[in-house]
């Protein structure tokens, strides 16, 4: 099975101590008693409201066994997430407008999602193009709890984010192999550009144009991991306004709380497969003259 291979390898990783990238859901499926993993690493409880636009996902397999991720509300009847998180899962339970997770607004079951066509479902370790759609049995109805994020703009797929102050949050593991609280957490990230990123990754690939990494803001222990999967990656844009340039993919093989910066599925990258997939056009030109209007008037109603 996908996940007992991703537990194998994660544990041989840490052992060596090696830097290789390895995903950052849950790094292993669990009972539903064994309780959520863990949170970020060195940040803050979220506020109730704080994070509008963050789900929580729990993967049940063919066994019956769980395993635990994030996803971003992006339009009343879809999220967005890594693909490795449904990927060879047979239903998936969202949790939407939850800062702890015993109390979400909406809780529902889906089956349906659709994973990047050109991420291989049954590959045990870390790929490009790991992104996916979840789209939902039944419209959300948005409150002050429950709010879609705009998404990176295809203009902007390239960006170079090194140096900019990037938010992350999630209900991730505390430490690499950490404890579980039910509160969400969230942590200020630094942005590396991709050029630095791949230094950070000698010998592998997995580095491409599609990827943003940050590490640390001011504390090194700061990061994602497991359990943070498919999570969003925010920054304020020129007009202020929070947008999502990145998707919860992997962290260093050394460990979540490490000086290696952790990798993001840039958004940018994949407007034409969102319209495929969905009928609808989540791009939107950053002007300042046009500012989100389009945005504004089709996901805020």
């Amino acid at each position: 099975m996908l996940w007992a291979l991703l537990v194998s390898s994660l544990s041989t990783v840490l052992a060596l101590g090696e830097n290789v990238p390895v995903y950052h859901a849950s790094s292993k499926d669990y009972e539903s008693s064994s309780g959520w993993q863990g949170r970020i690493v060195s940040g803050w409880e979220a506020h109730e409201g704080q994070f509008p636009y963050q789900l929580s996902l729990r993967m049940v397999g063919q066994t019956g066994r769980v395993g635990g991720c994030g996803a971003t509300l992006i339009h009343n009847l879809w999220a967005l997430t890594a693909a490795h998180c449904p990927a060879q899962r047979i239903t998936l339970v969202v949790r939407v407008g939850a800062t702890d997770i015993k109390t979400p607004s909406m809780m529902f079951e889906t089956t349906e999602y659709y994973n990047h066509p050109r991420y291989i479902d049954t590959l045990p370790f870390v790929q490009p193009h790991d992104i996916a759609l979840i789209k939902f049995p039944r419209r959300v109805e948005y409150t002050d709890l429950i709010q879609p994020i705009r998404l990176q703009a295809s203009a902007d797929k390239d960006k170079n984010y090194q140096d900019i102050v990037l938010t992350a949050f999630g209900w991730g593991r505390n430490w690499t192999e950490g404890v579980s609280p039910e509160v969400m957490n969230w942590v200020y990230l630094r942005g590396v550009s991709n050029a630095q990123c791949r230094q950070s990754y000698i010998g592998s690939s997995i580095i491409v144009d599609s990827t943003i990494c940050a590490r640390y803001y001011n504390v090194t222990s700061q990061s994602v991991c497991q359990g943070d999967s498919g999570g969003g990656l925010t920054a304020a844009d020129f007009d202020g306004k929070v947008t999502q340039v990145g998707i919860a993919s992997f962290v260093s093989g050394s460990g979540c709380h490490t000086i290696h910066p952790a990798g993001f599925i840039r958004p940018g990258h994949y407007h034409e497969w969102f319209t495929d997939v969905t009928g609808i056009d989540f791009d939107w030109v950053p002007s300042e003259e046009e500012g989100s209007g389009y945005f504004e008037e089709n996901f805020l109603l």
